[in-house]
């Protein structure tokens, strides 16, 4: 049986759109580890097995549930990685 961290994709699924909220803010993708790791280390995990129905199930609750504090969880993951980016200033920046 697999086993996944549906919170994972919530994340990443809505981390574009929290982003062109924040244009200054780095894009690339170190930065976008970070902010998503940040955010799920601030979201209650979701496991889920692989079963279709459970997937769909999870995905319902998800959208309505947690869709605020999963926005709230990446905003503030942006704000801090913007003022502490783990690389030089001119490595690899794209905003």
């Amino acid at each position: 049986m697999e086993l996944k961290n549906y919170m994972e994709e919530v994340v990443l699924g809505k981390l574009d759109a929290v982003l062109s909220k924040y244009p200054g803010c780095c894009t690339c993708e170190q930065c976008r580890r970070d902010i998503a790791s940040l955010a799920l280390n601030h979201l209650p995990p979701l496991y889920i097995s692989s079963s279709k129905g459970n997937v769909y199930a999870r995905i319902a609750e998800m959208s309505t549930q947690y869709e605020v504090e999963v926005i709230q969880a990446i905003a503030r993951a942006v704000e801090s990685v913007s003022k502490h980016p783990r690389h030089e200033a001119d490595d690899g920046i794209s905003e």
